[in-house]
């Protein structure tokens, strides 16, 4: 026996052993879904775009480089394998508050917390404690918010919401550069501001999230050990899988190194680089948001995934490579303008077409999108470790950097052709 739960309630029911489809959403409901999912975006990318790097040139400046390919570096080793962790851990949540609310809330208050840690850190390793567990706490909030789009949102919207999601990313990307160049030149209001504004927005959707509660019975017929699966058995989710982590692979050289590209390679002063991290961000961002929503809800209306994603990490590597062949911030900006177009398509149709090849949406959604997204953080460990073995085989070039970067896009474009089970 279950309740109704009316849209924006944030009474918990309990979870019937057969999940009944999800109703369709509505207009407010996405609104906040996607004003939450922006904040947590808000919150984590500002520094890894423009904070950390800064603030590692502050407390090593002779090493800078490495020492922020170490840091990124391991910050995305804890993502890559707490996400699953605790994607798992959401999905057997029994709380009163539901299964994903206190994993949102909870994690955007260690979050903010770690990111203190990281502004205040006299020293080098203070300053990886404060990243690993600022990566710790963010990524538990990214498994269940990720995790709401097949708890709430039927298959036929799917499309249209994942494509709103996927602006998200851009507008806290732009948002947050926009407040660091704006913000007084304060390191601790450069990391906190923006942690704020994305722990306002979580609190906000959890309190009117409509949640059900897990019931005791059913998780203890669900040992722990599930928690993990044999992706060869599905072998879509892994072609997914590769596409997302090669493209990724790119867009994961791009932010680790764009500041010290514009420095090393384009020749602009260090007080040059936010606001010019701004101006890419800003045009990125805009073309994301374009054709992340047109891009969404047409395939919906098409029925159709793989060429959408296919196309959009083709674009994606054009964009990388035009940096790479950049001699001024003009053709760099063309290059933002090109990966803003192919990473709005690729990751509003690729969400919802992940979604429609989980292998137990019903009863694992959190942790079979947790281990999907490694593909997301396994590429900030493997990028920052492969960026200095380029630099040192290429003199120091970041050309290179760049070229490497988008012959990983545009594998993750092959990579999505085997698919079988959507179109």
């Amino acid at each position: 026996m279950t309740e109704s739960v009316p849209a924006g309630s944030g009474d918990a029911t309990v979870l019937p052993l057969d999940v009944e489809s999800p109703r369709p959403v509505t207009a407010g409901f996405v609104f906040l879904y996607a004003f939450a999912y922006a904040g947590v975006w808000l919150a984590l990318l500002t520094p890894m775009l423009v904070t950390i790097a800064l603030r590692v040139r502050e407390l090593a400046p002779h090493n800078a480089a490495a020492v922020l390919a170490l840091t990124l570096g391991l910050g995305a080793f804890f993502a890559m394998i707490c996400n699953p962790v605790f994607g798992r851990l959401s999905d057997r949540t029994t709380s009163p508050f539901g299964r994903r609310r206190p994993w949102l809330v909870g994690g955007m208050l260690l979050g903010t917390a770690s990111l203190a840690i990281v502004a205040c850190a006299p020293d080098i390793p203070m300053l990886l404690l404060g990243w690993c567990l600022g990566q710790l706490a963010f990524n538990a909030v990214l498994a269940a918010i990720v995790a709401v789009l097949p708890d709430r949102v039927p298959a036929a919207q799917q499309g249209t919401v994942a494509g709103v999601l996927g602006m998200c990313m851009p507008i806290g990307q732009v948002g947050g550069t926009f407040l660091v160049q704006a913000l007084p030149d304060s390191v601790l209001l450069r990391f906190l501001v923006p942690a704020g504004v994305g722990l306002v927005a979580v609190v906000l959707f959890a309190a009117l999230l409509p949640e059900r509660r897990l019931s005791r019975a059913r998780v203890a017929g669900q040992p722990l050990a599930s928690s993990w699966f044999d992706p060869f058995r599905h072998p879509d989710f892994l072609w997914a899988w590769l596409s997302r982590f090669l493209l990724v692979m790119g867009t994961a050289f791009l932010t680790t190194y764009q500041s010290y590209y514009l420095i090393d390679k384009l020749g602009y002063a260090v007080s040059k680089i936010p606001s010019l991290v701004f101006k890419g961000m800003l045009m990125q961002g805009v073309l994301i948001i374009i054709s992340s929503l047109a891009s969404g809800r047409a395939s919906d209306v098409t029925g159709r995934r793989k060429a959408f994603v296919m196309s959009a990490a083709a674009i994606y590597a054009t964009g990388l490579w035009s940096m790479a062949a950049a001699v001024d911030a003009k053709l760099y900006l063309v290059g933002m303008a090109l990966t803003g177009i192919g990473q709005g398509v690729f990751f509003a149709v690729e969400l919802a077409l992940v979604t429609q090849i989980l292998p137990d949406r019903e009863r694992h959604a959190a942790r079979d999108l947790g281990m999907f997204n490694i593909a997301n953080t396994l590429p900030q460990v493997v990028a920052p470790a492969l960026g200095p073995l380029i630099l040192a085989a290429s003199g120091g070039d970041y050309t290179w950097v760049f070229i490497v970067a988008g012959c990983s896009a545009l594998l993750g474009s092959f990579a999505i052709a085997p698919l079988r089970t959507v179109r």
